[in-house]
């Protein structure tokens, strides 16, 4: 059976909803107040296995009650957890989020073992039948970039979701088949906002010219754009009301990783994937909104 084999970052989401994000100085009363299982890695590993793949993750956690509970979590969910080393002298990671009624977040993260997450954790063995290597980047650059390599090496496709927004050493570009950056990522990289049709299409060429085989730029409510050596496509999002954004990407690029590991085009993978962005903005937090394959086919079954 194909695998997703993420690699990445796992924290413990400790949530406020209030009527709005406050100002600096500013004290807001009122918000409710909930955890849940987050990182960036952990939510794409979760997102792919409720998709349908078979997934193995690799992190690093510390040996505290956040650690274990999201280890027992993932666990829950199917996910190969063998190569995920409890870190004795650091605690997990955590993230503090802020959500406004609107949806829109604020989001600090102490980051913990996830810094710890070195190169000599990858070894050439958890490639073994793995299809697609997903990484972002809230572990260290360093890890990242051994592991595209390694996944070159293991005849593995790369995707890279390059989040939170940071440079790219040139070496790391040749091994990605694909990059998916969103909106200010793709600023970030590219020096062009892509707030037009003709600058998203500009940014995406110069994602290509970089070195990454493919590229999606994710829009939010826009959808997302696809830009391939062969074309260029606009895919729109699917309408819904949006509750709260946390995890979205997240959720599309676990659902992405799943579709390309079935061997799925990039149009239908991006179709995919879109359904699960859409069906996580409709929930609270990022892994309790992510949803299950069936899920993800019902939306797409239900359209026009």
């Amino acid at each position: 059976m194909p695998r997703v084999l993420v690699i990445g970052s796992s924290n413990t989401d400790l949530i406020i909803r209030a009527s709005k994000l406050p100002s600096p100085g500013e004290t807001i009363l009122g918000g409710t107040f909930f955890v849940a299982g987050g990182g960036k890695g952990a939510n794409q590993a979760v997102a792919a296995a409720r998709a349908g793949a078979q997934v193995t993750f690799i992190a690093r956690m510390g040996c505290d009650d956040f650690g274990t509970q999201a280890l027992s979590a993932f666990q829950s969910e199917g996910i190969d957890t063998q190569w995920i080393v409890s870190d004795p002298h650091l605690p997990s990671g955590v993230a503090f989020i802020l959500v406004d009624e609107r949806g829109e977040n604020s989001i600090v993260v102490a980051s913990g073992a996830n810094a710890a997450l070195s190169p000599g954790q990858i070894q050439d063995q958890v490639y073994e039948n793995a299809e697609i290597c997903l990484l972002q980047l809230e572990i260290p650059l360093e890890t990242v970039v051994h592991a595209a390599s390694l996944s070159t090496k293991n005849k593995t496709r790369v995707v890279l979701n390059p989040a939170p927004a940071a440079d790219l050493p040139e070496e790391i570009w040749p091994h990605l088949f694909l990059i998916t950056p969103n909106q200010i990522e793709t600023e970030h990289l590219t020096g062009i906002p892509p707030n037009s049709p003709k600058n998203i299409a500009k940014a995406a060429e110069i994602l290509l010219q970089k070195g990454a085989k493919n590229a999606i730029i994710t829009l939010g409510a826009q959808g997302a754009f696809l830009a391939t050596p062969d074309q260029t496509l606009h895919i729109p999002a699917f309408k819904t009301t949006s509750i709260d954004t946390t995890g979205a990407g997240d959720a599309f690029n676990g659902a992405l990783s799943c579709a390309l590991s079935e061997n799925q085009s990039l149009e239908t993978a991006i179709r995919f994937a879109c359904a699960a962005g859409t069906l996580t903005v409709g929930k609270a937090g990022a892994q309790p909104a992510i949803p299950s394959r069936d899920q993800i086919d019902a939306l797409l079954a239900n359209l026009p």
